[in-house]
């Protein structure tokens, strides 16, 4: 057998990564540029993505990439893709350690991790890779499994060395305090606040969701936020400020549930609070317990779930 290449992207390879996410995928993939070489060549001319290729005798059979925006000091690790053919060679985790090396060498600070919670594969790389797991988004995308009900996704973070990533310095509320001290043993705090940058409310809607980024919440935008449909799936990521303990208890009473952090990304260098209303019920069996934990915190709270 011929042994297996790991190498850059090169621009013939466009045609060779959308069959592959085909083969694996089938028309499920949640990332439409895969479907598109096109597209794919594109972002790599742009500079937006930086790929590497697993190949053996020719063929394509692994894939994966750093998203990262040109005036970002975050990259994400995505477009993960093994053909079935080789999996058990650590293929997936051997791309993503290589990228993690060149993360460092585009000058990020941090690289983050996306991870399906249909199966376990991915958080197992995601935890061999030195990811730590900050955060959960319910229902978060539509399954690229093909099955009925949204992926929810778990989120990781690695800080490149030399770079932090710190957490505001307070008490953190009795409900959440051991994960939020887990997670500043592990990052490190500080006593100055990252400078915000950009529009203090921004909404859009992505597939089956909204998102929400703020800066902080008042009171007249807290009563709009309860006032918002109620089969709506709102997907809110808060600042994380001092006045944290006080985000938890309003967002609670408008139905809204906490489900960890989010690294800030463009020109914010802090940490994002999520919070979540709207998901379905449903059971997952995670990799890591205070994912799991969090998950279960979802399915109890009254409000936070609708049927669909």
């Amino acid at each position: 057998m011929e042994p297996l290449i790991l190498r850059n992207y090169r621009d013939t390879d466009a045609s060779a990564v959308s069959q592959l996410f085909r083969e694996v995928y089938g028309d499920h993939y949640v990332q439409p540029h895969v479907y598109l070489p096109h597209m794919i060549s594109q972002n790599h001319a742009d500079q937006r993505w930086h790929s590497l290729v697993a190949e053996v005798d020719g063929h394509l059979l692994g894939h994966a990439t750093l998203f990262r925006e040109s005036d970002s000091h975050s990259a994400e690790l995505a477009l993960s893709v093994v053909h079935p053919q080789t999996r058990g060679q650590q293929i997936a985790t051997r791309l993503g350690d290589q990228l993690l090396t060149h993360a460092q060498a585009l000058g990020c600070r941090n690289v983050t991790i996306k991870q399906v919670t249909h199966h376990p594969y991915t958080q197992r790389m995601a935890d061999s890779l030195g990811f730590h797991n900050t955060g959960l988004l319910p229902d978060y995308v539509p399954s690229p499994f093909g099955a009925s009900t949204p992926e929810s996704i778990v989120i990781g973070c690695r800080v490149v060395a030399g770079y932090q990533q710190p957490l505001p310095n307070q008490r953190w509320p009795a409900s959440c305090a051991a994960f939020m001290a887990h997670l500043s043993h592990v990052f490190g705090v500080r006593d100055q606040m990252p400078r915000w940058c950009g529009a203090p409310v921004h909404l859009e809607k992505q597939a089956n969701r909204y998102d929400l980024l703020l800066k902080k919440i008042g009171t007249g935008l807290l009563r709009q936020l309860g006032e918002l449909p109620a089969h709506w799936l709102v997907s809110i990521k808060l600042r994380l400020s001092r006045q944290f303990a006080l985000d938890l208890s309003r967002l609670a009473d408008i139905g809204f549930v906490f489900t960890g952090l989010a690294p800030g990304h463009g020109n914010y260098e802090g940490w994002l609070a999520l919070f979540h209303r709207g998901m379905c019920q449903r059971p997952l069996q995670l990799h890591c317990p205070r994912m799991q934990r969090l998950h279960e915190m979802t399915q109890i709270h009254p409000n936070a779930l609708i049927d669909r």
